[in-house]
């Protein structure tokens, strides 16, 4: 590993812990983040579509649990570190890469999907880094390792030896991919402070829909 790759590794994890630091100072609890308005929780109407939103959108990147969200940290710093440094050896030499791994796959433009496979590596590790848009990173890397373990079983068969790393980078970027990044992220403050904004905008809609309520039942004075 080069001294460039070094400090590109250092620069990642530094800036990830502080922007997580911060996150962690300022974010919202989740009952802050979500309130339950009555509209929301009468029983007659159902869930309405926004409700559902935000409580996927809570599910998702508001993860309960301080060890459960350290454990999807951790997996993100780790994938995202390993991964600059093969997109970084792709981009090195594109048409080396094109010429061993993208022409066997008989795809069209060899040394454009070798520049496409690179940057995504390298653009979807920063990402799970940072856990900025981060379930676009994971789906960068799950793309990049998918096609990669088609390229190793064809042209080397269920060879445990050449797939095993390429499965455990498949297999952990589709888990964050499913699972989500967790809350020491960027995607969670942002999600925390957009539900909270939502949230209180309809609050503030139906308290004025009740008190118009209230005045128009209010007899007049004769």
């Amino acid at each position: 590993m080069t001294t460039t790759v070094l400090l590109e590794v250092f620069a990642g994890f530094f800036t990830a812990f502080i922007a997580l630091w911060m996150l962690a100072l300022n974010r919202p609890t989740l009952s802050a983040a979500v309130p339950i308005s009555a509209e929301d929780s009468a029983p007659a109407q159902g869930p309405s579509i926004a409700a559902s939103a935000r409580q996927g959108l809570s599910s998702y990147f508001l993860r309960e649990g301080r060890l459960a969200n350290t454990g999807l940290l951790i997996l993100r710093l780790a994938i995202g570190a390993m991964m600059i440094h093969h997109g970084q050896d792709k981009l090195a030499d594109p048409q080396a890469f094109a010429t061993n791994y993208v022409v066997p796959l008989h795809l069209p433009f060899p040394l454009f999907f070798a520049h496409v496979a690179g940057y995504s590596e390298i653009l979807g590790s920063w990402l799970l880094i940072l856990g900025l848009l981060s379930p676009l990173g994971a789906l960068a890397l799950t793309g990049t390792m998918g096609v990669a373990a088609y390229h190793h079983i064809l042209t080397s068969g269920l060879n445990i030896y050449v797939l095993e790393l390429v499965v455990l980078y498949l297999g952990g970027s589709l888990a964050l991919l499913l699972v989500g990044p967790g809350r020491y992220s960027f995607d969670a403050g942002i999600v925390a402070g957009l539900l909270v904004d939502s949230s209180a905008s309809a609050t503030g809609t139906s308290g004025s829909k009740a008190t118009t309520s209230t005045y128009e039942l209010l007899p007049e004075a004769s």
